[in-house]
């Protein structure tokens, strides 16, 4: 588990538009969104993707770059460009198993032929410019995400208040009951 104020680990996938995306490379104004959902198969990841794409734009006002990354292949990565309603959300592919569980993200066995061998459950990662992580929302099924209307009210709650990353406490010492 990557706990909020610290950094999170490094992070570099391929783009299915041929670009290279690497977090460490990324200049937001405020914050950057790493999205993490289950891939091609997945009809809720399809929904969330496009609610965050219609959202965009209010992200971006708000000074945070966004990317979708999954475990997919390029070849299902550039399917899921094609048949989702996603085209302007920078989407990354190949995440591999090993990254996505130093992300702590829950990783899923398929159960289909609709599904490849191992997937990684959502999740999203709310990451400041120094690299640190402010929150993160991590999940070990598909449904019940946060909403992009939600995301946006507590970043805008965020940035209005100053408030500050909430979650950090690793270990609980002479803390009565």
């Amino acid at each position: 588990m990557i706990l909020p104020k610290t950094k999170v680990p490094s992070l570099e996938i391929p783009l299915i538009n041929g670009a290279n995306w690497v977090l460490s490379e990324q200049t937001p104004e405020n914050f950057v969104l790493v999205v993490f959902y289950r891939g091609l198969h997945c009809p809720v990841c399809k929904q969330q993707l496009e609610e965050l794409t219609n959202n965009l734009d209010k992200f971006i006002d708000r000074g945070i770059h966004v990317i979708a990354v999954s475990t997919d292949s390029k070849e299902r990565a550039i399917k899921t460009g094609e048949k989702w309603d996603i085209t302007s959300l920078p989407l990354g592919y190949n995440l591999s198993l090993k990254k996505a569980q130093q992300y702590g993200l829950f990783i899923s066995e398929g159960i289909s032929d609709k599904e490849p061998n191992y997937f990684t459950e959502p999740g999203l990662f709310l990451i400041k410019p120094d690299g640190t992580l402010f929150f993160s929302s991590i999940q070990s099924m598909p449904f019940a995400r946060p909403q992009c209307s939600d995301l946006l009210d507590g970043i805008d709650y965020i940035m209005k208040n100053d408030y500050p990353s909430r979650g950090e406490v690793k270990e609980i010492k002479d803390i009565e009951a």
